[in-house]
């Protein structure tokens, strides 16, 4: 027989009675006889919180973030824990990359300003030039309108009676033509003058008559043509010089839009530039950081627990615009800063109290109360664990005390309800059979299921408000599901001196009192909201509606119309009953 075998007939031979054994265990207990953990059920003060971890931090504190954009280093930075006075330097960043920006800025605002100045200065000329330029249009016109008004009453008329008087002259010389050369003929009868004498005396006459014409056709063409096209003329050239002018009007004030928008231009890079450089000498001033306040320096780095970026803050170190760096806390008062998860958001409310416990100071507890539940998840650990969803909270801790410093951390127990007498088993203890609550009670040998009415817990045990008496025997490993034995060594409730359980008392009673003011509050709008919506139903009815819905309902027997009631009331939306709020079923 081989190694192989033996190894193998071996372990069959332990096996196979475990195999057994575990079987008739399971049968036993499938058979109703129990022998797992077993937990007799308590009476007795009762406190419901759960603890979470945060950070100490200043209540009141001035926070100093860097302002100078981009990434910048640390060229030197005052130790933390240091007290400063107000206008102590804190940090210096690195100003030597801007300082060089300054240089180029200084070169292009005197640049700009030059442009500006040959800008300003154009538009001077421009002005100047359009000036002269119209001046002159409207002379050229004012000439070309005394032109035509000159000839029209002065050359025309003149012309005119220059025409007539050489038609006046010629005909008087015709007539004195015409009877020197009547005389003349008659003496040429008598033989007193040659013939000669007669024909020029002709001749004479012949040339009165033609400037007797001339001086008719010089005058037909000076009305007739000269005159027209002088006048013609010239009222083209009066009209020529107003579209002239007007030409100059438009193109003068072409010139003078297009300097000014170029000065306009101008000036606003100017005046750009002169804001960058403006803003390269406020980042330059901002790369000094002093302190706004007196107080105790506090990295940022050691009172926020930043994942990213665990580096601290020293000489060297890279730094983001806006990025916290120094923590000035005013005043002695303090906070805890705690991470609530989304499972315990139904539990808390505003005004809660909780007991705060310091990791560097043991053995010292702090009353506090919660002020602030941020109202959506918190960013930074929702991205590092998309499936975690925590609240940023913040408790207010009572007194000022000296020992608290700005991150330390710390433990918070919130409480969220406190009973003086109060049924309570451990959670492990109850399972759900369907929706409703489930425990199993031992009865001799066996073990019987029964359903109770639950309160809240505390993760560890919870509050029985139905089902269950003291003394009682309850398996705490139920035979529908597996469940690590309870630990008696546990502790379901907490003592604390009176002076801290006197101020967990008061800060429940004004929780109660705040919620019991609200709810008359909440019933009223509910109750409100439904009657509206059985009017709003009601009104949408028509009158043969109306009229067989009321004969329907006098027919209807006592035992109907209680039943209708009952259904109407079940239709309420869930907390307008005699539901006690106080109370969670789980």
């Amino acid at each position: 027989m081989t190694k192989n075998k033996i190894y193998t007939i071996t372990s069959l031979a332990v096996v196979i009675p475990a195999i057994i054994l575990l079987s008739g265990q399971f049968l036993k207990n499938k058979n109703g006889q129990q022998d797992g953990p077993t937990y007799q059920v308590k009476r007795g003060p009762l406190t419901i919180s759960f603890v979470e971890s945060g950070t100490i931090k200043a209540r009141e504190q001035t926070i100093i973030k860097n302002e100078v954009e981009g990434k910048t280093s640390i060229v030197s930075i005052i130790p933390e824990g240091t007290r400063v006075k107000k206008g102590d330097l804190l940090i210096e960043l690195d100003a030597s990359t801007l300082k060089d920006q300054k240089i180029d800025q200084e070169i292009s605002v005197q640049n700009t300003e030059a442009a500006y100045i040959s800008a300003k200065e154009n538009l001077a000329v421009v002005e100047n030039q359009a000036k002269s330029d119209i001046d002159l249009a409207k002379l050229t016109l004012e000439f070309a309108k005394q032109d035509l008004e000159k000839y029209i009453k002065g050359e025309y008329l003149y012309n005119l009676q220059k025409a007539e008087a050489d038609i006046t002259l010629a005909e008087e010389e015709l007539i004195r033509a015409d009877d020197t050369l009547s005389w003349s003929n008659k003496l040429y009868a008598e033989k007193y003058i040659p013939e000669t004498e007669l024909k020029g005396d002709e001749l004479a006459k012949k040339k009165c008559e033609l400037n007797t014409e001339l001086a008719k056709k010089s005058k037909d063409l000076l009305t007739d043509y000269t005159y027209k096209r002088d006048l013609a003329k010239l009222q083209s050239d009066v009209n020529q010089a107003e579209m002239a002018m007007e030409r100059t009007q438009r193109k003068a004030n072409a010139s003078i839009i297009q300097a000014q928008a170029e000065l306009k231009a101008r000036q606003s890079e100017f005046e750009r530039q002169k804001d960058k450089l403006t803003k390269v000498e406020d980042q330059i001033k901002k790369t000094k950081i002093y302190a706004p306040t007196d107080g105790l320096v506090i990295y940022a780095t050691s009172a926020k627990r930043q994942w990213w970026d665990a580096e601290p803050l020293d000489v060297g170190r890279m730094v983001q615009e806006r990025e916290e760096l120094i923590y000035l806390p005013a005043g002695d008062s303090s906070s805890a800063e705690v991470m609530v998860h989304e499972s315990y958001l139904k539990k808390i409310t505003l005004g809660m109290p909780a007991i705060i416990t310091v990791d560097a100071i043991p053995g010292k507890t702090f009353y506090g109360t919660i002020r602030k539940i941020a109202p959506l998840p918190d960013a930074q650990s929702k991205w590092m664990n998309p499936d975690l969803k925590v609240y940023t909270s913040e408790i207010y801790i009572d007194g000022n005390d000296t020992t608290l410093r700005t991150g330390m951390g710390c433990q918070a127990e919130i409480i969220v309800q406190q009973y003086k007498d109060a049924v309570y088993i451990p959670l492990q203890a109850v399972i759900r059979v369907g929706d409703e609550p489930t425990i199993y009670v031992k009865n001799g040998n066996t073990a019987q299921p029964r359903q109770i009415k639950v309160g809240l817990d505390n993760n560890k045990v919870i509050h029985i408000i139905e089902g269950l008496k003291e003394g009682e025997t309850i398996l705490l490993n139920p035979p529908l599901k597996s469940a690590a034995a309870y630990s008696q060594s546990q502790k379901n409730t907490e003592e604390y001196g009176d002076g801290m359980q006197a101020k967990i008392a008061d800060g429940l009673k004004k929780v109660e009192l705040n919620r019991i003011s609200a709810e008359p509050n909440r019933q009223q709008n509910i109750e409100s909201a439904e009657t509206e919506k059985q009017k709003e139903r009601f009104k949408n009815l028509t009158p043969q509606q109306r009229e067989e819905m009321r004969k329907k309902f006098e027919q209807m027997t006592l035992a109907e119309k209680e039943k209708l009631r009952q259904t109407h009331d079940g239709n309420r939306p869930q907390g307008s009953g005699r539901q006690n709020a106080g109370e969670q079923k789980q």
